[in-house]
């Protein structure tokens, strides 16, 4: 179990290179099985995640490298259909290889997936659209087995737009036997990035950025070279740490287009923020409470930047009200918080949180990935020495996080 170490009080300065997105790179590894072939993938973040869905690939029969950020694999070979669980249990994305493996094979065996703990994140989503194409499922205690002899075409109307479903449902569609229309599709700009890179595979499919896919299976697909975009959610946890240690950093490789809620309500709190092609500046002198900052999907605030921001917002001026309105758990962070001094009253939905003049450092444990990360930027603005454990939460998605912020004058070591 690894560590970080911290002592904080310094504001962040300087630049940050944002590496390719997490949740990009997760669905576009799982698509590759699809048509089988020969692929390269560049800025693949080296993060445990991505090894672990490489491992995956390995395990169904395909041969996989990496050099640096680069990622090669070859899926022309995979046969095996089945996921072992300890492979399932180790991140949440692996739930994608089920829509992938379908289109490939008709038929998948997998178990619950794994990931961070954040409340009841259920299938059924996925499964909906999945039994609407003709493919049948069964549970043997923690074990589910689909099957399709034939994928069909079909419309699929989703209660909710799940980032998860639309992928998995947009990977199996490709195998379909005319059209499938996903109704209320996610919009996020990893879903965005996904059809890109299929559409470089030979893909057709219509509808990008909007609540409405139209995907015509049966189309032929091939081996192709693609780069993932950068990932928002990196970039939005260090605009939180520049905000909560007063700071100023340049996020190089960013795109401000998928950040402006989070930039808005920064702005909002008194931050001095310069958007670029590629690049956003931030700078902070005075933080003010924001409210109310409520989670939604794409183009709305982010789920994932709720605890980041909720850790720069625990010493503003002010009252801010914090409204989950995607997961029921995600208020992890909370007590951690509270140890290094902030005020903060939480219920299942909402965090109401009056800033205080300064936090002060103590012993916690990480959570979850962004919960993790909330504690950092806490620590980093805290006077005094914290202790964060459970580091492998921030390793599965933030990339050389510890050398990053060192680099920016904070004095943080990884134990």
């Amino acid at each position: 179990m690894g560590a970080y170490q911290i002592i904080g009080g310094r504001p962040l300065e300087g630049a940050v290179q944002i590496h390719g997105a997490k949740n990009s790179v997760l669905p576009v590894l799982a698509a590759t099985i699809v048509g089988g072939g020969e692929y390269t993938i560049h800025n693949c973040p080296e993060i445990s995640d991505v090894d672990t869905a490489l491992d995956i690939l390995r395990v169904l029969g395909c041969t996989a490298e990496r050099d640096g950020a680069r990622v090669c694999v070859d899926t022309s070979a995979a046969e095996n259909r089945e996921i072992p669980e300890e492979l399932m249990k180790k991140m949440r994305a692996a739930i994608l290889f089920l829509g992938a493996l379908l289109a490939r094979f008709g038929t998948a065996t997998i178990s619950a997936p794994g990931g961070c703990v954040l409340g009841e994140r259920p299938i059924n989503l996925h499964l909906l659209g999945l039994r609407l194409m003709g493919a049948d499922y069964e549970y043997d205690r923690e074990t589910l087995r689909c099957r399709a002899s034939t994928l069909r075409g079909c419309t699929v109307a989703l209660p909710f737009p799940s980032v998860g479903a639309t992928e998995n449902l947009i990977l199996a569609a490709l195998a379909c036997e005319g059209e499938v229309t996903i109704c209320n599709a996610a919009k996020e700009p990893e879903i965005a990035d996904l059809i890109g890179f299929l559409r470089a595979c030979g893909a057709k499919i219509a509808g990008t950025g909007t609540s409405v896919l139209q995907i015509v299976g049966g189309a032929a697909l091939h081996g192709t070279e693609y780069g993932v975009m950068p990932d928002r959610m990196e970039a939005a946890t260090y605009l939180a740490a520049a905000a909560a240690t007063r700071g100023r950093l340049v996020l190089q490789g960013a795109n401000p287009a998928h950040l402006q809620a989070v930039i808005e309500i920064l702005e909002r709190g008194g931050c001095e923020i310069a958007q670029q092609q590629d690049e956003i500046i931030v700078r902070c002198d005075r933080l003010r409470a924001v409210s109310p900052i409520v989670t939604a999907p794409y183009d709305g605030f982010p789920t994932d930047a709720q605890a980041p921001v909720m850790a720069a917002m625990a010493t503003a001026e002010g009252v801010s009200v914090f409204e989950e309105t995607i997961f029921s758990d995600r208020f992890r962070h909370v007590p951690a918080l509270r140890a290094m001094g902030a005020r903060i009253y939480a219920t299942e939905r909402h965090a109401v949180v009056t800033g205080v003049r300064r936090l002060h450092g103590a012993s916690v444990e990480a959570t979850d990935l962004r919960g993790g990360a909330a504690m950092v930027i806490a620590a980093l603005s805290a006077e005094g020495e914290s202790r964060i454990t459970k580091t492998e939460h921030m390793e599965r998605g933030y990339a050389s996080f510890a050398q990053a912020l060192r680099s920016c004058g904070a004095q943080i070591e990884s134990i």
